[in-house]
């Protein structure tokens, strides 16, 4: 089946978002609550594999300050606190403080020029989606999106695949026409279990996942993985796409990868 969309994920795939934006965001708020706590971009790095900001938080609190989760007050805490790292996230992005990987812009902009349909499948909250897009691509840019599945349509966190199903559905596409772009090694898993074929381009926080599930690994998209001299095109990815065995799509069972 040729391909017909391309489904991003957003934090470390189109901008690497992580530790110049979320991580700092996620400081603020805790320093405007009177906290002592504060990530530094190593500890930062190991909780990244919670997905989930408030889970993130939840994890921090039980793990390394022993607050216990079934607290109401904490629950209130946490909501309060990613209030703030929101607002201070969606601030930063529009200050420009974050910019998008390299080739990003240029693909998605080939792909409305040919054709191909846009979609978004991520974890974070849609408010830091369009601050992205709005910030990097101009003010229309989240209107070139068909679906953008976000932690508002589905509350199941990567690695799960529950947003990239929601994504496909609200396409009407079969897994097998799209591709994903992720960052993570959770991605690359929830993108797969959909029966998403996937290119991959890790950060320095996830380098180290396992990523063997992906269809190509990529340094970014402005380096050909036989030609760093050459830029990745969309007739690379049909090929990729065409080559590639399609990942055949597994229900996620509790507690599954």
């Amino acid at each position: 089946m040729p391909l017909q969309a391309l489904i991003f994920d957003v934090d470390g795939t189109l901008a690497d978002t992580e530790r110049d934006g979320h991580r700092v965001a996620f400081n603020a708020a805790f320093a405007e609550h009177g906290l002592d706590w504060h990530w530094d971009e190593a500890l930062y790095g190991e909780l990244l594999q919670v997905a989930g900001g408030v889970e993130r938080m939840a994890h921090y609190a039980q793990r390394h300050r022993g607050l216990g989760l079934a607290d109401d007050d904490l629950a209130a805490l946490l909501k309060r606190l990613h209030a703030s790292k929101t607002r201070h996230y969606v601030q930063r992005v529009a200050a420009g403080a974050v910019r998008l990987r390299p080739g990003i812009e240029r693909l998605i902009r080939e792909a409305r020029r040919e054709g191909l349909r846009l979609a978004i499948a991520t974890t974070t909250t849609r408010d830091n989606v369009i601050a992205l897009l709005q910030a990097t691509l101009g003010a229309d840019a989240p209107g070139w999106f068909d679906v953008m599945g976000t932690a508002q349509e589905v509350t199941a966190k990567k690695p799960d695949p529950a947003v990239y199903r929601w994504v496909l559905e609200r396409l009407r596409l079969p897994a097998e026409a799209a591709l994903a772009f992720e960052d993570s090694g959770h991605g690359v898993t929830a993108a797969t279990t959909a029966g998403v074929r996937c290119v991959v381009t890790p950060t320095a926080y996830s380098a180290g996942d396992d990523l063997g599930a992906a269809a190509v690994r990529l340094a970014d998209l402005d380096h050909h993985p036989d030609d760093p001299a050459r830029t990745v095109t969309l007739d690379d990815l049909r090929r990729w796409h065409a080559a590639a065995p399609c990942p055949l799509a597994r229900v996620a069972t509790p507690g599954s990868a």
